[in-house]
């Protein structure tokens, strides 16, 4: 009996948790307020890389940003984990993806307002490449990536730091879309 009634309130106890909802956290940004979203409850503890929604102004115009942001875990990542010259979804689980109310100049390049899959090409030396893809919404990522799908191709410098970020986050801050993990700066310049 005393075992039921411990299931019983687990159970209960898991329900309530759970339909907490979304908890949202309110963030000023040189560029603009943004905001963060984490999925909770139920589905963060299913996922080991939460679910971000990141959302601001850029020059005025309204940007969102979606990722899964793994943690590092003491892993090597840049040539291990996540190869050097093979297209990564920037992220993990499904595509990360952007939506722009408006047109905006990426690194110097028109992309027309829309909702975009964000991948990039890490490499050991040099520029990245960051990819704008018109098929989003991929639940598998890289693995659904088409290169035909392309809407745009910009190269970025990243820049190396001393500190390291344990979980990797995109923030909506000058230049525009900076993208950190482990000791990686990738600022993406948007306008």
């Amino acid at each position: 009996m005393k075992t039921y009634q411990t299931i019983l309130s687990a159970a209960i106890a898991s329900m309530v948790f759970s339909s907490c909802g979304e908890s949202k956290v309110s963030e000023s940004k040189d560029s603009g307020v943004a905001s963060e979203t984490m999925e909770v409850a139920g589905k963060a503890e299913s996922r080991p890389s939460p679910l971000m929604v990141k959302e601001g102004e850029i020059g005025g115009k309204p940007f969102k940003v979606q990722y899964g942001s793994p943690a590092v875990k003491g892993r090597v990542l840049w040539g291990d984990l996540v190869p050097y010259n093979v297209v990564w979804r920037t992220g993990a689980n499904e595509a990360s993806y952007v939506d722009l109310a408006q047109d905006m100049v990426v690194e110097g390049k028109k992309l027309p307002a829309g909702k975009y899959s964000l991948f990039t090409i890490p490499k050991e030396t040099g520029s990245w490449t960051v990819i704008f893809n018109s098929e989003w919404d991929l639940e598998h990522g890289h693995f659904q990536y088409d290169e035909k799908n392309d809407v745009l191709r910009v190269e970025v410098s990243p820049e190396w730091e001393a500190s390291s970020q344990e979980s990797l986050s995109m923030e909506i801050q000058d230049p525009g879309l900076v993208i950190r993990w482990e000791k990686l700066k990738l600022p993406i310049s948007i306008n």
